[in-house]
């Protein structure tokens, strides 16, 4: 697959390294308007990190997570722990809505830069990125006093689906961070990039996937971006969409997830099916 670009007079860097790939004009402007197009028909939800059968762990407590989000492919509730093989792979990811036409032509190339960029044992026998976090980077807006606090911030962690993940970003540019060994050290740092609207990157293998952790510092507010979405209370500017995968036999219908888990997202599942047939369904073939 070639490599595009979308704006010749951007001198940005193309950077391959073993295990990254980074392309800082990837998405064409025509494929960004379709993209932010279809996000405005999205109703982004609200999730509370932990919930009654998976209640915090001593030292911790309930919070709801920084930002609004929505997934394609599946959807992992931030409640049910997220996917983490090779133990946390069952009752992890509820079937969700396909992908629209546009994200479909798009990682087809994607994937094709991947088998072509990395190792052949660094990607598995039938990887595809089937399954998108949307991520909604802004401030909180207090629906009282109108005041904003800026969470536009994740901290260190892994992604832990199997083979390379790809990421799409737009609006404002995000300082992200590899990082290794323990936390808030500055010798700690393994690589740093700024992601730019529209870039594409993909990381994978030992030392960038497995080994180190990673992180967005800081979302910049240079251009004043402000998407118009659905989402109350909240101004964003920047979207980020994670691709990753899983495998096809550990998606799951919500009607045959057990009963108390079913239970701890049911709420979501009937926030989100307010809006989406799928979700509708899911919900009427418990």
């Amino acid at each position: 697959m070639g490599l595009r670009g979308n704006n010749k007079k951007i001198k940005r860097e193309i950077i391959r390294k073993d295990g990254l790939f980074y392309h800082p004009t990837f998405i064409k402007k025509s494929e960004k308007e379709q993209i932010i197009l279809w996000l405005k028909t999205l109703y982004p939800i609200w999730e509370m990190r932990f919930s009654e059968h998976n209640p915090p762990p001593e030292g911790d407590e309930q919070r709801q997570l920084k930002r609004p989000v929505y997934w394609l492919g599946n959807w992992q509730f931030a409640c049910l722990d997220y996917y983490h093989p090779p133990k946390g792979i069952l009752n992890r990811c509820i079937a969700a809505e396909d992908y629209p036409p546009v994200l479909k032509k798009i990682l087809e190339v994607v994937e094709g830069i991947t088998k072509t960029h990395f190792k052949r044992h660094e990607v598995p026998k039938d990887w595809r990125l089937n399954t998108c976090l949307i991520n909604f980077y802004g401030s909180l807006i207090d629906p009282i006093t109108g005041k904003k606090s800026d969470t536009a911030r994740v901290g260190d962690h892994k992604d832990f689906e199997l083979g390379p993940v790809a990421s799409i970003s737009f609006g404002e540019r995000a300082f992200f961070q590899f990082v290794l060994g323990k936390k808030d050290l500055s010798n700690n740092i393994l690589y740093e990039q700024w992601l730019d609207d529209c870039s594409l990157q993909i990381f994978g293998g030992d030392l960038y996937k497995d080994k180190a952790f990673h992180r967005v510092q800081r979302v910049e507010n240079k251009l004043k971006t402000i998407f118009q979405l659905n989402v109350e209370h909240f101004e964003t500017r920047r979207i980020n969409f994670t691709f990753r995968y899983v495998p096809k036999e550990h998606i799951i219908e919500f009607k045959n997830l057990p009963q108390n888990q079913q239970s701890d997202i049911n709420p979501y599942m009937e926030k989100l099916a307010e809006r989406s047939e799928h979700f509708k369904r899911a919900l009427s073939n418990k």
